[in-house]
């Protein structure tokens, strides 16, 4: 028998195997900014979830019934979403396929981002922004209300490692994980990327109405501190006006 005809059972073997083997499903979700998860999203609540239970939602091509899991929620405010409370949250019923478990018995807030399911429901997942209300920023909480919103015409690009650079006047570049190793850096709990008057887009921090024309940077003391990061990638710093700095690499401007 040829060396060629001795494989062919050994290959059947591993074909079959793999087919019998159960496939490891996983999550996997791209980082995105505050602000993004906002606009992103249909639905934005400051809520607790009450309790939960597994639910039937139809059925799968296979006529298999699909299992969800169901959280009643107490909705305390309402950031983005329809006029209607929201009564019921629906999520799949494990973290492997980007199931959220939420803590139960009303203790516990959330900020929860989803999308809208009609009557009152929403769906979520663990790439929606959903965290515990008491770990954000104050800036974050007030940007909620408005901020976030006014800056959904805006692109904010993350930055994975130096250089990267701007391709349109309407992107914020989101250096945390450059910078601080963590996507929950400073730009995250304390800028919003707004759209200017000329149509260009730049990172503002703070929350209150803007005071100015170029919002950049409120808090110049912000901007040398991340500046003394960013000139070891041969950045450097250049003063735009009273309050406002921007930082160049180049002749792209990066923040």
């Amino acid at each position: 028998m040829g060396a060629a005809a001795r494989s062919l059972p050994l290959a059947f073997c591993l074909l079959l195997l793999g087919t019998l083997l159960p496939r490891a499903d996983a999550c996997s979700c791209s980082p995105v900014h505050p602000q993004q998860a906002f606009c992103n999203a249909d639905i934005v609540i400051r809520a607790k979830a009450v309790s939960k239970k597994e639910v039937d939602s139809g059925n799968d091509i296979y006529g298999n019934p699909i299992k969800r899991i169901q959280y009643e929620i107490k909705q305390i405010k309402m950031f983005k979403g329809p006029d209607q409370d929201i009564e019921f949250i629906y999520t799949a019923p494990s973290s492997a396929v980007c199931g959220v478990s939420l803590d139960i018995g009303g203790k516990k807030e959330y900020l929860i981002a989803g999308k809208a399911e009609g009557n009152g429901n929403m769906h979520i997942t663990l790439c929606d922004f959903i965290v515990p209300w008491d770990t954000l920023s104050t800036t974050q909480k007030k940007s909620l209300n408005h901020r976030y919103q006014m800056g959904c015409e805006c692109k904010i690009t993350r930055c994975p490692m130096i250089p990267c650079y701007i391709s349109s006047p309407d992107e914020c570049l989101w250096m945390d994980w450059v910078t601080e190793k963590n996507i929950n850096g400073h730009q995250a709990k304390f800028f919003a990327c707004i759209k200017r008057s000329d149509g260009s887009c730049a990172w503002y921090r703070g929350a209150a109405p803007p005071k100015q024309e170029f919002l950049d940077i409120e808090d110049p003391s912000t901007a040398l501190s991340l500046s003394r990061t960013l000139c070891k990638h041969t950045m450097k710093l250049e003063a735009v006006g009273p309050g406002a700095v921007i930082l160049q690499s180049s002749s792209k401007v990066i923040f």
